[in-house]
């Protein structure tokens, strides 16, 4: 079966669903427990909505997990192959050319937020899965690909899908690069919190989610600094302006998994700050955690032969003249001993009077590249791109292949690709698209088909 053939007189309809779903503005408002029609928000609602609806009108069985997650299902078996895509995706941010939900075309691309983490991606399976059941294959295993609707602020959704439903045997993530990613880095979070007085900071804000770089630092000074922070700007050729007190500078998003990727406006902010004011929470910033990506300041840098370096992200920081809050991420490789990496980072804060917070710790995921599932997903990509070259790859993205035992990242990224996930005018290119649709298909066919 030649499935590149197949999935290219599928492109219109990939193209149109793609479109809608990326319209839907599916950043979370606010996770609320209590509200069991709209937990995480009612465009996140309207897109869970949108690819039920879509998938039953299609012949596939589908099922709704407390609008958390859902999942849309074919085959049959006592096994099961999953999917895992999912439907939010982060903010905006940063500067766009044009609005960041338009699904906007142009050269072959489409351009939006969520194009390729992880709507496209996720279409794009849901599309090799109906080009199957529309020719008939039969299949020795159930196939769901199951929708999570919060995958980039702690995966609450697939936790409550998989409180409710069993682990699907084994599967893969179409949420990151190919050839396939059969390791991830460790993800840890954490805030330093505390109280602080300052004559000169009024307020200092930057930054929403752990897994984004900064692209924004704004101060609200009770001094005039114009003559001060302009030099600043020039002599270091920083990005910035001043609008009455709101002292400003720009960076450039980044995903945190590769935070050297981006410039971190609070690392930037925190430069001209600490020769103006003596403050305890900017000096623990200057001392441990800005202009550091591999995190030597804090003494936890390491390295690993198939995961490659701990990264450090300096996530946000929210500070309203008396209490602070700083944000931290790191990606972790297997080598890393968390105890003894917690103990540096909470007396690196209590040097400073700030309290350390955990938030999450999602240990690494790792299968073996000799397990089948590497093989087969291996070589379905090899038939469709001739790329004999490529090693398969270890990442510090986290995708939700960790969620399941056997499970890795599969797609749909091709080598050399740039990589916008989390950045301005974020796009897909619907040629690599059709291309990983065949994959896909491929690959499921042949972990699950008679």
């Amino acid at each position: 079966m030649n499935w590149l053939e197949i999935a290219k007189k599928y492109e219109e309809e990939y193209i149109d669903i793609t479109k809608k779903l990326l319209q839907i503005p599916t950043v979370l408002e606010k996770h609320n427990p209590d509200n069991l029609e709209e937990p995480f928000g009612k465009d996140i609602k309207k897109a869970l909505d949108f690819m039920l609806d879509l998938a039953k009108k299609d012949g596939f069985t589908i099922k709704n997990i407390d609008n958390y997650a859902g999942h849309i299902e074919f085959g049959s078996g006592e096994e099961v192959l999953g999917v895992l895509g999912h439907l939010d995706v982060v903010p905006a941010g940063g500067k766009w050319d044009e609005p960041p939900f338009s699904a906007f075309e142009k050269d072959g691309k489409i351009y939006a937020r969520g194009a390729m983490d992880d709507k496209g991606p996720t279409i794009a399976a849901y599309i090799a899965m109906k080009m199957i059941k529309d020719h008939g294959i039969k299949l020795n295993k159930k196939v769901r690909l199951i929708l999570g609707c919060d995958e980039e602020s702690g995966m609450r959704g697939l936790q409550r899908y998989l409180e409710k439903e069993a682990m699907p045997d084994l599967g893969f993530a179409p949420d990151a690069e190919f050839p396939l990613i059969y390791a991830e880095k460790g993800i840890y979070a954490f805030t330093y919190t505390g109280r602080a007085t300052d004559k000169l900071i009024k307020s200092l804000n930057s930054g929403d989610r752990f897994n984004v770089v900064p692209d924004e630092c704004v101060a609200v000074l009770s001094e005039d600094k114009e003559k001060e922070f302009n030099k600043f700007l020039k002599e270091n050729k920083i990005q910035g302006e001043i609008k009455e007190d709101k002292y400003i500078v720009y960076g450039k998003n980044a995903h945190a998994a590769w935070p050297h990727l981006g410039i971190n406006a609070i690392s930037l902010m925190v430069k001209f700050l600490k020769r103006q004011t003596n403050n305890p929470f900017i000096n623990m910033l200057n001392k441990y955690l800005t202009n550091d990506y591999l995190g030597k300041k804090l003494d936890i840098d390491i390295t690993d032969k198939e995961m490659d370096d701990l990264t450090l992200n300096l996530a946000f920081i929210h500070y309203d003249g008396k209490d602070v809050e700083i944000g931290v991420n790191i990606r972790y490789p297997k080598n890393y001993v968390f105890e003894e990496g917690e103990k540096k980072i909470i007396k690196s804060g209590k040097e400073f009077a700030l309290n350390y917070n955990k938030k999450f710790n999602s240990k690494h995921h790792y299968v073996s590249p000799d397990d089948y599932l590497v093989k087969a997903l291996h070589e379905a990509y090899k038939k469709y791109t001739n790329d004999t070259e490529s090693k398969i790859l270890s990442i510090g993205g986290g995708t939700y292949a960790r969620a399941l035992k056997k499970a890795v990242a599969f797609g749909p990224a091709l080598p050399g690709n740039t990589d916008l996930a989390h950045q301005p005018n974020e796009y897909l290119v619907i040629k690599d698209m059709i291309t990983a649709i065949a994959i896909y298909a491929e690959g499921i066919v042949k972990l699950a088909g008679e």
